[in-house]
């Protein structure tokens, strides 16, 4: 518990900070004229980059720890606020966007190095719990990651309020230092609390066996991928730059996300109560997991319609609608974050968990992209569209998820004898 907890806060601190970056990157180069999809453009290495860091970061997490993995994160978003802050107005614009460009990679590398060995830290301490506790497991764990995922998204909503705020009083450099400052204790408290040895185990010896995950880990990981850009080829460009293009200041734009997604970060803590349990950990937590996802589908479709009507034109209506797609999302994702720790084997799951956050690296990427894509073709009705799509793909994901622990990581039988 006490490493639990001491993992939680390490990754709220970090994921305030990441909040406020993306606030800062989105707003301050938006103001400077950007377009649309020059703004998708500095998200697209940071996406990419994660892709390659969650495979890499859970493979390093398995061979020299988790503890390590955490400070390395940690660290390299602080050399990421450090390039940022060293940007000169007097560059030329293509050397500036260079230069964005490779500062927001090293940040979604130290984003998804953290997520990973995070996350992997909840497998790793639950299991050990369990195994204290004659084995009860499933429940505890839902309870675990439902709570860890919900607080860490209530923590990066109030980064982008945050972020908002302080580029609007102290400014885009000093708000970068203050965030360093933050993650330079952080690191800190890390390296002087945690077993450097945490989660240390024998890795994958062969790219063959890292990327040869179970049935369940690997369907889980496409269902991610069109859930993750079914969300973020609205949310990292389209619906900012909206509401900014109707008049709304930094502080407000960034306090309507921050509220978005600290009421998606409360419903995912109590996805718990929201989702039937099973004994099994399985039989009824997958059907729960497709039945949620056609309903986020039908919500999409739903909200696409109305835009191609022209009910999209007013504020209000794009307010109302996403606030109700975040609380079927945050039960979507809630699930999903319970489902791949289900599936995975404790010997190895950094490595497993870092295979699944590479596919959500994977969407966000894909939604990036295409965020500021669809925004400059169609507006607000192609970027629903879009969305609409990807979440057809996540439930046709869904439906093939194993029921059974045996279909879903043969592994799990050789540890567990279960």
């Amino acid at each position: 518990m006490r490493n639990y907890l001491l993992v939680t806060a390490a990754y709220w601190g970090f994921t305030l900070s990441d909040g406020a970056l993306r606030m800062l990157v989105l707003l301050h180069f938006y103001k400077l004229g950007y377009s649309p999809f020059s703004l998708a453009f500095l998200f697209l290495l940071y996406e990419a980059a994660g892709i390659i860091a969650n495979l890499i970061g859970g493979w390093l997490a398995t061979r020299h720890g988790i503890s390590r993995m955490l400070a390395v994160g940690l660290g390299a978003q602080m050399l990421g606020f450090m390039m940022l802050a060293r940007l000169d107005p007097a560059w030329t614009a293509a050397t500036s966007l260079l230069w964005v460009v490779l500062a927001q990679g090293i940040c979604g590398i130290a984003k998804d190095l953290t997520k990973t060995a995070s996350k992997s830290a909840i497998k790793l301490t639950q299991a050990e719990a369990a195994a204290r506790d004659n084995g009860n497991v499933s429940g505890q764990l839902f309870r675990w990651v439902a709570w860890f995922t919900g607080s860490k998204n209530a923590m990066k909503g109030i980064g982008f309020f945050l972020g908002g705020l302080l580029l609007e009083s102290i400014g885009f450099v000093n708000a970068l230092a203050v965030m360093a400052a933050l993650l330079g204790l952080i690191l800190l408290g890390v390296v002087l609390s945690l077993p450097s040895r945490l989660g240390q185990r024998k890795a994958s010896s062969s790219s063959r066996e890292l990327f040869a995950k179970s049935p369940g880990v690997n369907r889980l990981a496409m269902a991610r991928i069109g859930l993750f850009a079914a969300r973020d080829v609205w949310f990292v460009v389209g619906v900012p730059v909206y509401l900014y293009s109707y008049g709304w200041s930094f502080t407000v734009v960034g306090t309507f996300l921050a509220l978005w997604t600290i009421g998606y970060g409360a419903v995912q803590g109590t996805a718990p109560s929201l989702v039937g349990r099973s004994a099994d950990g399985l039989s009824r937590e997958v059907p729960a997991a497709r039945s949620w996802s056609l309903a986020l589908l039908f919500l999409a479709c739903g909200l696409t319609a109305l835009a191609v009507m022209g009910a999209g034109g007013q504020p209000w209506w794009v307010v109302a609608g996403l606030a109700l797609f975040g609380l079927v999302f945050a039960v979507n994702s809630s699930v999903h974050s319970y489902l791949v720790l289900a599936y995975a084997g404790s010997e190895k799951a950094a490595e497993d968990v870092g295979f699944y956050y590479a596919a959500n690296a994977l969407g966000r990427f894909l939604g990036t992209l295409l965020s500021g894509l669809l925004v400059q073709w169609g507006g607000l009705a192609f970027v629903l569209a879009g969305s609409s799509v990807f979440l057809f793909v996540c439930w046709i994901a869904t439906l093939r998820l194993p029921l059974t622990a045996s279909q879903a990581n043969p592994a799990i039988i050789r540890e567990t004898g279960v």
